[in-house]
């Protein structure tokens, strides 16, 4: 936003960007594409998109809800660069992964944070189906693309 809000604002605001494909699309590419079209949804999330967002929510106001915006064909991501998930420290140790709760969880979900290792690095809380987590595990092109670390083995 310009300009930027304060980093002291601890507002709640929240607001749903779109990427959209065809399922052929997606198997005409490859991930590199797909990332490329979030990537634009996000870029051109800029002041001008929000402030016209805010000025429809003043002529008809509503309180968000999750149903009203995904699909069951849908992936949803999330995330929030403003806060340090693992540089809190409640006496029991360095965390070993950010969870979102309960209320976050439904099939297609994903929810991203700056990485444990740091160094540009993202952890990923998937939600899937235990069919679909399935499916994406035995998909070799995605396999390729991701590093699994699990720090508790």
């Amino acid at each position: 936003m310009e300009p930027p809000l304060p980093r002291e604002n601890f507002g709640s605001a929240i607001n749903v960007v779109s990427a959209g494909s065809t399922a052929g699309e997606l198997l005409e590419n490859d991930l590199e594409w797909a990332a490329w079209q979030v990537h634009l949804a996000v870029a051109n999330h800029n002041d001008r998109a929000v402030r016209h967002v805010l000025k429809e929510w003043l002529q008809r106001p509503v309180v968000y809800q999750l149903d009203m915006h995904f699909d069951s064909c849908s992936v949803t991501m999330s995330s929030s660069p403003r806060f340090n998930m693992y540089g809190n420290e409640f006496g029991m140790g360095k965390a070993v992964a950010v969870l979102s709760g309960f209320a976050n969880k439904f099939d297609g979900n994903v929810t991203a944070y700056p990485g444990c290792e740091g160094g540009g690095s993202i952890d990923l809380e998937v939600s899937l189906s235990p069919d679909a987590m399935s499916a994406l595990e035995s998909d070799e092109d995605f396999m390729e693309a991701v590093s699994v670390a699990n720090p508790l083995h």
